[in-house]
């Protein structure tokens, strides 16, 4: 009988000493939020922060931000035109060089003009660069051959654009949308050169720059410019 009250009695510190620490130490845990935000009027921003729920305190914070439109001295005019481009930074550097120290009007037709000039300019650097490739012996035959096809597209470019800015002078917004859309095979067809020699451009940097004005120039000659 006192064997029993001994274990019974033992049994009862057991839980009372488990119930205590139990109660006495929450448990920890760890929680993983991740915030993101995209907006078509600015550039999305995302971050991750971890806490620990046992201290309270955040343990840690990172930021990955895109690159944000450039503002200082930038026509107010310009920043709303390039905000609705898929690539509004580069829209804005491209043609901040060629605006001087003349007053600028930003209005669609302007913009866009210079949207082509800029990318008129890379296309000439990407023609030149490839004449020189294809001049060199030491240019494998296959490049040469795919350098040779994309000549081709970057001259058709030139060709469209020349179009374009006749057809803005006659308010031609059919032509416009259609020689600006036509710059997309073009670009397309020099990459699918290579893509189908499985074989890397040298040129393959300045195409996406290339690209990216195409797809700027469009967004601004099809959605902003109305006559």
């Amino acid at each position: 009988m006192g064997m029993n009250h001994l274990i019974l009695a033992l049994v009862s510190l057991s839980c009372l000493f488990s119930f205590s620490t139990s109660t006495s130490t929450p448990p920890s845990y760890s929680y993983h939020y991740s915030f993101s935000h995209s907006s078509s009027s600015a550039p999305s921003a995302a971050f991750n922060v971890h806490f620990s729920k046992s201290s309270g305190t955040r343990m840690d914070q990172t930021f990955n931000k895109l690159p944000t439109l450039p503002t200082n001295n930038v026509d107010p005019g310009l920043q709303q035109i390039c905000k609705d481009t898929d690539h509004p930074v580069e829209c804005i550097s491209n043609i901040v060089p060629f605006l001087g120290h003349s007053k600028f009007v930003a209005e669609p037709v302007s913009v866009l003009k210079l949207e082509i000039q800029a990318m008129d300019n890379k296309v000439k650097e990407a023609i030149d660069k490839a004449t020189k490739l294809m001049q060199d012996h030491s240019t494998p035959k296959m490049t040469a051959s795919c350098l040779e096809a994309c000549l081709d597209s970057y001259k058709s470019i030139l060709d469209s654009d020349k179009r374009v800015l006749d057809a803005l002078s006659l308010h031609d917004v059919y032509q416009v949308s259609m020689e600006l859309s036509s710059n997309i095979e073009n670009v397309q067809t020099c990459e699918d050169a290579f893509l189908e020699a499985n074989i890397k451009s040298p040129n393959i940097q300045m195409d996406s720059v290339i690209r990216k004005m195409i797809s700027n120039t469009l967004a601004i000659g099809v959605d902003k410019v109305h006559f």
